[in-house]
């Protein structure tokens, strides 16, 4: 058996966009609904996207729940799979919420929306969380306005979730947002459906993953977007490169450390994510220009 990549914007929505006991198991995991808040009703929303077999632009999915003590609030879903988007995402996030009204309509009207991101990278790296001072954040964040000196929870109407797919741990979790992320990670490398898989959404998501389920147009779409998600990873990689080069040089500018022309050209020429996040660390405490580039000491 070759399985298909569940990260890839044309077979999430072949799963998740035509299932919805699927899209309700993985909505339950990532959003942590249990009891009388699990989600027991899902709609489709209308989206603005291209039909499912046009192309690589699939990102988003937007869906209509309900929750068993009859709350309603929406989903909205897309897949990153380069980084610089966050703001792309609070624009969604805020579109899906003030385009719920017509004109003329009230705002109590207006259903809380929940944004999730599925990113293929670490949108907060522990080496720049460590660098900035700052805890690490875990692989499965969630993320709303609180009051700043207090820190209650208040303003509620949008939130994020985000799930990293590079913090993934070692080993195969046994449920959870954890095990959906093992299948978005893992699931190309599979030869069978796991036999200790457990039954439902787990279970149904990787069959249907199957390439043997595809027809040929659905495998020639799904080819179409691996190469275009790659065209976007490589240039996504060297616009971020780029970045942080110049992150690091504007640092050492800004606590008066020199930096000689060969230094600069080894900063700027560096495309490695984690050197250019070890120099980041490093440009916070170095004495001159060279610390900051200097190889890692052996066993480090």
């Amino acid at each position: 058996m070759v399985f298909a990549d569940l990260k890839n914007d044309f077979v999430f929505r072949r799963i998740f966009a035509n299932h919805p006991d699927i899209l309700r198991g993985l909505l339950n995991d990532l959003l942590d609904r249990r009891g009388e808040h699990a989600i027991e009703w899902i709609e489709y929303l209308p989206s603005e996207q291209l039909p499912l077999v046009a192309g690589a632009k699939l990102s988003i999915l937007d869906v209509r729940c309900r929750d068993r003590a009859g709350v309603t609030f929406i989903v909205e879903m897309q897949l990153l799979h380069v980084t610089g988007f966050l703001n792309r995402v609070v624009y969604n996030a805020c579109k899906a919420y003030v385009d719920q009204l017509r004109v003329g309509e009230p705002y109590t009207m207006l259903a809380d929306v929940v944004a999730i991101s599925i990113c293929d990278f670490a949108l907060w790296p522990d080496a720049v969380q460590e660098a900035a001072g700052l805890p690490p954040v875990p692989m499965l964040s969630r993320w709303n306005m609180t009051e700043r000196a207090s820190g209650t929870p208040a303003v509620l109407q949008v939130q994020y979730t985000f799930l990293e797919l590079p913090k993934l741990p070692s080993g195969r979790p046994a449920g959870g947002a954890e095990l959906w992320a093992w299948l978005f990670v893992h699931a190309p490398e599979l030869t069978e459906v796991p036999p200790d898989l457990p039954a439902g959404p787990y279970r149904d998501a990787v069959e249907l993953a199957n390439q043997a389920t595809f027809s040929p147009e659905e495998i020639d779409a799904y080819r179409r977007v691996v190469d275009e998600i790659q065209q976007a990873i490589e240039y996504g990689e060297a616009k971020e490169a780029r970045g942080k080069a110049a992150a690091i040089l504007m640092f050492l500018a800004a606590r008066g450390i020199a930096v000689d022309a060969g230094t600069q050209a080894q900063v700027t020429a560096c495309t490695d994510a984690a050197t250019l996040d070890r120099w980041i660390a490093r440009a916070a405490a170095a004495s001159s220009a060279a610390e900051v580039v200097a190889a890692p000491e052996r066993g480090a």
